[in-house]
């Protein structure tokens, strides 16, 4: 019935709401999941130009207004095709009496498939170093601890194997390289990637003992292309020579199975020799222009490389991405428009450090920093069954609580019951009474340019496990040529009901942040964040009484920045309520403010050490790149602040990044006030 862009005018956008939701179609996922999973999509490869080329002329054909590849050469890393990379144990005369495994033992169905990546480390520096095991459990900073400091072992010219899990793969390598390690094994072990009662994969979804988790092992800090830090990695680009490119490891790093871990019990060799190569990767962007508001962008988007067949990550989430672009072209041909310009992005070697979103954000950095009003992130659309897990900006937390009362939940037991009813019955916040849990966004994917660099609005949402109970790390296959398209529809979404709920979310996201008159962001949430935030990183200072007060160190100024904000927040929203929707130059206003306001939590500065993440008030833990961390200034001054040598040193820089907080939230609440 939408014929043109008159028949809109007596549809309220509550039924255009209700008809966009209702759009993705479940047989597509089943569809588009087996086609994205057949073969392998590395980034840098022709399988996975390939496939840029398939999803760019199907996004044409479902109707978009234009749909571009974005090129960019960026440093990536592979194995040596004539030199495997591979773990031995050496015996008292130097003989290899063991080898690890060289690749993985195929899934059955896939033993013909060619160009199968083996595990391994990416940008792990090459070398075959010789000497002791050290077990170093999680390899996290509290463990290098625990090792050198209570229990008298030092890593100095040691090899180091720590378990997979608890934080990101670069963060342990990092901390092997300071402790004095000449190289890391990781694996991963069955605590943490086997369900307990599950069968190995395929006859159920837990890691087989020859599996291991390929990945990157990166500490770029959102520098993107390690050659060319803070710039798109075009043609006219300087680069950076490879030895000193950002973030590289300087010690040769390898995965392995628990099988194989099992018998590194002796002496060990490492024999490891990746090549850095630049290679050029290609992300798809396809556009459709917004009626009112054109210079206005609403970005959804999700990676599209693969480790192997990625049938989770990401191509469950690529799926989605898929369907959401054909669902949005289908109501463009019957005449529907959206408000502001939607932006829909496959991004391409997000696996290797978010190179293909970094490298275009940093490309297109003056106009999204003018123009950008929210991102949409779509990674994996499953990381389990069991319940919605949404990580987004306070900004956005009436909206998603909001949409999730509108779609119906597809959770046993639970018919007839919103999305938002069983999310909050199973994962209820701890910091807010009677609404759900809501994360932070730490980093890990291809938000982090947009909301830790340019100061965007972001969320992600997707079905994951339940974190209380299921205590393995992730999925049990994770990033191993087990991840296939059988292993989501055999185990973790058989009718692609999670899929379609997921597309539901990510999907009515972007269509109120395109197309609702005011933008449905909410300031005095993020005042309510902030204030929380302020009081944690507070009382976490109160372990130190008599430092604070000898050297000083007060949070007067935060909290009444903190106090000033909240009024401005709420005074603001008293306009809001108020505005004459048909005065088109008093809602851009209004809208403007809006979307400048996670802007107003930037400083151009960075953080010490890490000059692209540069949020004040959310950015990753220096210690685990995948969490988000609150007031992460303060938070890093302060961690294991009684170990540094100066301690006037340490509490100065305490104090200077309260003032730095507490200038930069008193700055967003200037940013609310009415206009004179």
């Amino acid at each position: 019935f939408l014929l043109n862009q008159d028949s809109l005018k007596p549809f309220t956008s509550v039924c255009l709401f209700s008809l966009c939701t209702s759009m993705p179609d479940p047989g597509h996922f089943f569809l588009f999941s087996s086609n994205f999973t057949q073969l392998p999509h590395l980034a840098g490869t022709k399988g996975n130009m390939h496939l840029a080329q398939q999803v760019q002329a199907e996004w044409k054909k479902f109707g978009l207004d234009s749909v571009q590849l974005a090129h960019y050469d960026v440093l990536l890393s592979y194995p040596d095709d004539t030199k495997p990379n591979y773990i031995s144990i050496i015996d008292e005369h130097g003989n290899e009496i063991f080898n690890t495994s060289l690749s993985e033992p195929p899934p059955p169905g896939y033993e013909a498939v060619k160009d199968v990546v083996p595990p391994y480390s990416a940008f792990s520096a090459q070398g075959v170093p010789e000497g002791e095991l050290v077990y170093v459990n999680y390899g996290r900073t509290e463990d290098f601890f625990t090792l050198e400091r209570v229990m008298g072992i030092n890593c100095t010219g040691k090899i180091v194997i720590a378990r997979y899990g608890k934080i990101f793969r670069g963060n342990k390598v990092k901390n092997a390289e300071l402790a004095g390690a000449k190289g890391i094994i990781l694996y991963s072990d069955p605590a943490d990637y086997c369900a307990p009662g599950v069968d190995p994969y395929p006859d159920g979804w837990n890691l087989p003992g020859g599996g291991a988790q390929r990945g990157n092992v990166l500490n770029l800090n959102g520098a993107g292309d390690p050659l060319t830090p803070g710039y798109p990695a075009k043609e006219y680009t300087y680069r950076l020579d490879k030895a000193s490119g950002v973030g590289l490891p300087k010690i040769p790093v390898h995965p392995i199975g628990y099988r194989d871990a099992e018998s590194l019990l002796r002496k060990v060799k490492m024999h490891i020799h990746s090549n850095n190569e630049v290679r050029r990767i290609y992300n798809v962007i396809g556009t459709i222009k917004g009626t009112v508001e054109p210079d206005r962008y609403v970005i959804l988007g999700g990676h599209r490389d693969s480790w192997v067949f990625g049938g989770i990550d990401p191509q469950s989430g690529a799926a989605v991405v898929h369907e959401i672009v054909r669902s949005f072209g289908k109501l463009k041909k019957e005449g529907w428009r959206p408000r502001r310009t939607v932006i829909f992005a496959s991004w391409d070697a997000e696996e290797f450090g978010l190179l293909g979103s970094t490298e275009w954000a940093e490309e297109n950095a003056k106009i999204l920093q003018a123009r950008g009003v929210a991102y949409i992130n779509a990674d994996s659309s499953v990381e389990g069954n069991y319940t919605l897990r949404v990580d987004c900006t306070p900004l956005m937390y009436s909206l998603v609580y909001s949409l999730t009362k509108k779609i119906p939940s597809p959770d046993e037991g639970f018919e007839g019951k919103s999305l938002y009813e069983s999310w909050y019955e199973k994962n209820p916040s701890s910091e807010y009474k009677e609404v759900p849990r809501i994360n932070k966004l730490g980093s890990g994917n291809d938000f982090e340019v947009f909301f830790q660099r340019l100061g965007i609005a972001s969320g992600r949402a997707r079905y994951s496990k339940n974190w209380n109970v299921e205590k393995y790390s992730s999925y049990p296959v994770y990033h191993s040529v087990y991840e296939t398209y059988e292993i989501v529809e055999q185990f973790y979404d058989p009718t692609f009901k999670n899929h379609l709920t997921v597309a539901q979310v990510r999907g009515g996201l972007v269509f109120e942040l395109a197309d609702s008159v005011v933008l449905p962001f909410d300031c005095r949430d993020y005042a309510s964040a902030v204030s929380s935030y302020a009081h944690i990183i507070y009382n976490l200072s109160r372990n130190h009484e008599e430092e604070l007060a000898t050297y000083n160190v007060s949070f007067d100024a935060l909290f009444s920045a903190v106090k000033n904000f909240t009024k401005v927040a709420a005074s603001f929203h008293e306009r809001l309520q108020q505005i004459d929707i048909n005065n088109l130059l008093a809602v851009r206003s209004l809208n403007d403010q809006l979307m400048f306001l996670e802007r107003a939590f930037i400083d151009p500065l960075g953080l010490p050490g890490r000059p692209f993440y540069r949020h004040v008030i959310f950015a990753p833990s220096s210690h685990n790149k995948y969490a988000g961390e609150s007031f992460p200034g303060i938070y890093d001054a302060m961690f294991d602040i009684e170990s540094k040598a100066d301690q006037r040193e340490a509490w100065d820089e305490v104090k200077r990044q309260i003032s730095i907080a507490a200038f930069t939230v008193q700055a967003a609440a200037e940013t609310l006030k009415e206009v004179a």
